[in-house]
């Protein structure tokens, strides 16, 4: 019965998790589409660098406490208010450095407008602060429908706000208060949804307990998050804002998808692993299931943004993006490997093991930066290749201590997704085809699409692949 109750849950989590992040960034993809055609690349790649300072304070305020708190077997009010208080501490602390920096940071890159932005989106870290205890809430109690709400209204609104003030000719100010409003719509209305409050309670034991285990996940999350984001800052730096805003754009397509399905497993297998910790079986049962199905899920579909790159990026961002067109293939192929990522990294946190977390993370990023630092001199488009390499090569270390843990090696891993990769690369090559036959942007767009969707599904019920089958069957179709 437990078990059962389990499913329904994690099942019920996964739907509104996508839907959550699927309608988000839906909303947020067609506000960036709009806004893409109102601003230039490089107004579009200066918000995006300053975001990144941003981005990476974030990590301070919501990782490490977030995940205590949703990983911790029991909690109790002393435990959400004392990681709230916390949380505002440090966004506070994070907000004055960030003040007074910003002078620097401008005359760094050599953008003057810098210094105010910079200055307006920090205050979004205490709007963070908030949010993450409220996220830690909503999945521990598996109500993920709430934070859905959430999120497509604080898209909905911040995008509004963000397309109007680019239509009246806001430029740069556009995209900040786009991104300052998403944050705080965000926390506004899961007040209203979210039954927790602070409370004036704080112990120092229970700040003791959450940060023993936090500390090590705070540390991979930002080692994490610079290196994600330090790519933007040397092509920052290196080249100028325009170029930015093109690998803004070559990112937006592939980390759309990943994130999107990503985080729909990463919020709810990590309190479902949580749950059956002391069953290694179920677990390692639990992985392989989130494996072989998003893996299912993503491949085609960077199988099909690599086919249908240009004339995607054509039709939607107008020409003076198309050099994006080469950084959003290789792109895709990076975030191709996520769901091996997130599903091994979230076993390895369920079960307690940050120490082991916080390692794969220095070994991953000690790597990277290498491969960063050789690519430099050659061009952007080689550093790109090179994450692409990087990335797939972190799949092995990810993988690694589960083959002890959970007694599922790599080679098992990747022998359980080989079959959609393959169906995947055969689907990405009869789309590319298409715009060999038929002339028009839009419409071979449209018939690549549906030609990607019907020889994935063919193949996929040819070849019985496990994944279609299993999806098959959860949606009421065929025999359980």
């Amino acid at each position: 019965m437990y078990q059962e109750n389990l499913k329904s849950k994690v099942l019920s989590g996964l739907f509104w998790k996508v839907m959550e992040n699927g309608g988000t960034q839906g909303i947020q993809f067609l506000v960036s589409v709009l806004l893409a055609r109102l601003l230039t690349p490089a107004q579009s790649g200066e918000v995006m660098l300053i975001m990144i300072f941003i981005t990476i304070g974030n990590v301070f305020v919501q990782s490490g406490f977030n995940t205590s708190l949703i990983q911790k077997q029991k909690v109790d009010e002393e435990d959400y208010s004392s990681a709230f208080y916390i949380s505002a501490g440090i966004a506070g602390i994070l907000y004055v450095i960030l003040f007074f920096s910003a002078p620097l940071v401008a005359k760094f890159y050599g953008q003057p407008l810098f210094r105010p932005v910079l200055r307006t989106l920090a205050v979004t870290l205490f709007f963070g602060a908030v949010t993450s205890v409220q996220s830690a809430a909503v999945a521990r109690n598996m109500e993920f429908r709430k934070l859905c709400l959430a999120s497509i209204f604080a898209a909905l609104g911040s995008g509004v706000i963000g397309v109007a003030m680019a239509f009246m000719g806001y430029g740069v100010w556009a995209l900040a208060m786009q991104q300052f409003f998403y944050s705080f719509f965000l926390m506004a209305v899961l007040f209203v949804l979210v039954k927790w409050r602070p409370r004036l309670l704080f112990s120092v034991k229970k700040a003791g307990e959450l940060f023993s285990y936090g500390w090590k996940i705070l540390c991979s999350g930002l080692i994490d998050t610079i290196f994600s984001n330090v790519y933007g800052l040397v092509i920052g730096k290196i080249y100028n804002s325009a170029m930015m805003g093109q690998y803004s754009r070559g990112n937006q397509f592939p980390s759309l998808i990943a994130n999107n399905l990503g985080a729909a497993i990463q919020s709810v297998m990590l309190p479902a692993f949580s749950a059956c910790q002391d069953d290694r079986a179920k677990v390692k049962s639990m992985v392989r299931r989130s494996i072989v199905t998003s893996s299912y899920l993503v491949f085609p579909m960077m199988a099909g943004l690599i086919a249908v790159a240009e004339p995607m990026v054509k039709l939607l961002l107008t020409d003076q993006y198309l050099p994006c067109v080469p950084m959003l293939r290789l792109l895709c192929v990076a975030y191709a490997t996520w769901p091996l990522h997130v599903a091994n990294l979230q076993a390895i946190n369920a079960l307690g093991k940050s120490e082991i977390f916080l390692k794969l993370e220095i070994i991953k990023k000690t790597v990277s930066v290498i491969a960063l630092i050789i690519s430099i001199p050659f061009g952007i488009y080689t550093m790109v290749a090179l994450r692409a390499v990087t990335d797939f090569i972190c799949t092995f270390i990810n993988a690694h201590p589960n083959k002890k843990l959970l007694n599922y090696s790599f080679y098992e891993q990747w022998k359980d997704v080989i079959p959609s990769l393959l169906v995947s690369a055969v689907m990405g090559v009869t789309v590319y085809g298409v715009q060999y036959i038929i002339e028009g942007t839009l419409l071979t767009l449209m018939v690549q699409i549906l030609v990607g969707v019907l020889v994935y599904a063919g193949l996929s019920w040819l070849f019985r692949l496990e994944a279609f089958l299993y999806l098959w069957r959860t949606a009421g179709f065929g025999r359980h």
